[in-house]
């Protein structure tokens, strides 16, 4: 069952949640790792701390299903998805590596001001901070980054399939409490620059460097904790 340590998360609500308040709620506790993965749902349990019917449960972890964070098991029903493996995370690389170069050339050649001024922004919530970067703070920043890649790209679909995937690799950076230097960082910095220069054949190679070194600070970081 869902412990009440998880749910007490949701803090107090104010009249009845709508249902997309109940998807986003249950959304950021598992995204924060506050749900471990693997952990059961209970509906009735999560219902009762809402203060709602378990209809909405329901359909929150419905969608939540199809973002691949749950599971449902027959006659016992919904768990959190349990957390990747070494091989399906080098998996998930391998993806990226496929779509990820190509999405950074494409950027690099259909990018405008406020595109430049939006990846400018995102690389400024990063200015100043100390070597060793928190695993969350890290992965927040790598996630909105990559997106605005995607975004600048004009892919749509392939967006979508990023953001179904970096969800899995966010929860694996959280369960593995390492931090991570500023090669990440400076990492962003060179795929940004070879992005505004207009240069696509540089902004691909400059993603495909950082999807390698990425892969090896995340299994160097696995390792370590086991």
């Amino acid at each position: 069952m869902l412990e009440g340590q998880y749910l007490d998360s949701f803090g107090a609500a104010s009249g009845s949640p709508r249902p997309t308040e109940v998807h986003q709620h249950l959304r950021a506790l598992i995204m924060s790792g506050a749900i471990p993965p693997g952990r059961r749902i209970n509906i009735d349990d999560a219902a009762r701390q809402l203060s709602v019917s378990p209809t909405p449960v329901r359909e929150a972890l419905a969608g939540l299903e199809s973002e691949g964070l749950v599971v449902k098991v027959p006659l016992r029903g919904y768990r959190t998805t349990e957390l990747l493996t070494r091989d399906e995370l080098i998996e998930l690389y391998e993806l990226r590596m496929l779509l990820e170069p190509a999405a950074a050339a494409s950027a690099a050649r259909r990018r405008d001001d406020a595109a430049l001024a939006a990846f400018d922004a995102e690389l400024g919530t990063m200015s100043g901070h100390p070597a060793a970067l928190p695993a969350g703070a890290l992965s927040a920043h790598d996630e909105r980054l990559h997106g605005l890649v995607f975004q600048t790209a004009g892919n749509g679909l392939i967006s979508r399939t990023y953001a179904r995937t970096h969800c899995h690799l966010h929860i694996f950076r959280l369960s593995y409490a390492g931090s991570y230097g500023h090669g990440t960082l400076d990492e962003h910095v060179e795929i940004v620059r070879a992005i505004r220069d207009g240069d696509a054949d540089r902004a691909a190679e400059a993603m495909r460097g950082h999807l390698d070194s990425s892969l090896g600070r995340v299994l160097g970081t696995e390792a370590a904790g086991r």
